[in-house]
């Protein structure tokens, strides 16, 4: 697990932990059970304070990412399926979002759009069967 921190992001350090932690979780990099660095360790890793790790910590166990357990460290949550399909719905909202202005700037309609949609998805379809 690679954390990047980038000064010029708009979002601060911990959103930026935070986020790709998250991420990683997410698309399975990170599994369920495994631990993760102690918060001291990640703090020194990515040279921030230790306050900065925490917070990004503490926000994935309030949104049920994380389990810390005291003397142990922070291990992934099992994710349940329903956490993992909102947050995946989240995620094709902000890019339909996107696609759709960029269909408007391009004049693109409805119809347009579907055989897009169709195209894009047979090719998936076809490049997950290779």
């Amino acid at each position: 697990m690679d954390i990047q921190i980038r000064n010029s992001s708009d979002d601060p350090i911990y959103l930026q932990i935070k986020n790709q932690l998250k991420r990683a979780m997410v698309t399975g990099e990170l599994r369920a059970g495994e631990q993760l660095p102690s918060i001291r360790m990640l703090a020194k890793a990515l040279r921030v304070s230790v306050i900065t790790t925490k917070r990004a910590y503490d926000e994935l166990e309030k949104e049920g990412f994380i389990d810390s357990v005291v003397g142990k460290g922070s291990f992934v949550a099992a994710q349940n399926s329903e956490l993992l399909r909102e947050e995946y719905l989240r995620k094709l909202e902000e890019s339909l979002s996107e696609a759709l202005k960029y269909a408007a700037l391009a004049e693109v309609d409805r119809a347009e759009l579907n055989t897009m949609i169709d195209v894009l998805r047979e090719e998936s379809s076809h490049g997950s069967a290779n």
